[in-house]
C-alpha cells in the first residue's frame, strides 16, 4: 500500500504557507517559495540547482516532529 501524508501550515491570515510531504517510500519533501536569481546573487548562493526558501514556522514544525 502506498500513501502520502501532507502537513500544511497556514500563516496568521489563514493563507497556505509551507508544506511537508511524507511519501510512501520514506522520503520527506519540503514545499516553499522559490529562490529568485536576484536573491541567489545577493546571498551568494549557487546559481544552478533548485532551491526553496522556507519560513521559521516550517523549521519549528520540523524540530517538533523530531
Amino acid at each position: 500500500m502506498k500513501f502520502r501524508v501532507e502537513l500544511v501550515w497556514t500563516d496568521g491570515d489563514e493563507n497556505a504557507a509551507s508544506s511537508i510531504y511524507l511519501t510512501g517510500d520514506g522520503r520527506v519533501i519540503l514545499q516553499g517559495r522559490a529562490v529568485s536569481p536576484q536573491e541567489r546573487q545577493a546571498l551568494m548562493l549557487p546559481a544552478d540547482g533548485d532551491m526553496i526558501s522556507i519560513d521559521r514556522n516550517l523549521i519549528r514544525a520540523i524540530k517538533e516532529m523530531l
